[in-house]
């Protein structure tokens, strides 16, 4: 039965939130972060240790506004299905110079890698990407229960990207991916936070951590270019900002992909750091 009401609050979610005027729906939103702000539940207080690694020094309504920020991705995620692909050209943006970059890799044919963290609203940056005619795929997470799962896909599916399991597929996803690459797509992975308990254990803001060696796997295996990418939000708009990563190219794999999950690590944190409220992060995630 507790299963059953989760699939329908997110079914309801999806159907209802998209009927709202905008603004009644942010609204709503913001007072729902205000809610858990105040009540101060255990992703708030974990959301607060973790900015707090971040910006040791911080004022405490860094945590309100990241709460904020957090409402405001579902707010937006709930309401994608319902909007245009010209919307979704005019809602994200990114600098001129990394547009021509990704632009030109993409037309290579070799694929790929877009590696970030969980900032931003990541599913408007998938939107961006396949209303320009890219192809992409990417890996979600099993949840539980497993019809939230297959909603999460279902919509994912319908804004024009390929969803493969993390768990459970018929084959293992790395193949996969490393087949979509030789394709040319793009290959979008969050890599701020291991779910596989295999990661690599990288330095992040003094602390250390582990992430997902997948990015790194793939671009050294496939020779595919890889960006670790920063998302935020302004009034308007998710932007985007890329960083090139190169990985090494002497040594063992296991060397060389330490050695590239730093780099992204450290790219990361660079986009974290100069807005850290967009970072939605409130899971358990040092050592």
């Amino acid at each position: 039965m507790k299963d059953r009401l989760i699939e329908l609050g997110y079914a309801a979610g999806w159907r209802v939130v998209r009927t709202l005027p905008l603004p009644v729906a942010r609204r709503l939103f913001q007072a729902a972060a205000d809610r858990a702000y105040a009540k101060n539940g255990p992703g708030t207080q974990r959301l607060r240790r973790n900015l707090q690694q971040v910006k040791p020094d911080m004022d405490d309504t860094l945590v309100r506004d990241g709460l904020r920020s957090y409402a405001r991705y579902w707010l937006e995620a709930f309401r994608l299905p319902s909007q245009s692909k010209q919307f979704f050209l005019d809602s994200f943006g990114m600098s001129d110079e990394n547009f021509a970059d990704l632009k030109s890799v993409i037309a290579d044919g070799k694929g790929v890698v877009l590696a970030l963290p969980h900032v931003g609203n990541w599913d408007a940056a998938a939107a961006w990407l396949v209303s320009n005619d890219w192809r992409m795929v990417t890996v979600a997470e099993r949840l539980k229960p497993e019809g939230v799962f297959e909603q999460f896909v279902a919509y994912r599916e319908k804004l024009g990207m390929e969803v493969l399991p993390l768990t459970g597929g018929r084959r293992a996803p790395l193949d996969v991916l490393a087949e979509r690459l030789d394709q040319g797509f793009a290959v979008c992975l969050l890599g701020d936070r291991d779910l596989s308990r295999n990661g690599v254990e990288v330095e992040f803001f003094g602390g250390r951590t582990k992430m997902p060696a997948g990015p790194a796997i793939l671009a050294i295996r496939t020779g595919a270019p890889l960006f670790a990418v920063d998302l935020f939000f302004t009034e308007t708009q998710t932007r985007a900002v890329l960083r090139r990563i190169t990985p090494p190219t002497e040594g063992a794999l296991d060397v060389r992909v330490k050695a590239t999950t730093q780099l992204l690590a450290d790219a990361f944190a660079i986009g974290i750091a100069d807005h850290p409220q967009d970072w939605h992060m409130l899971q358990k995630l040092w050592l």
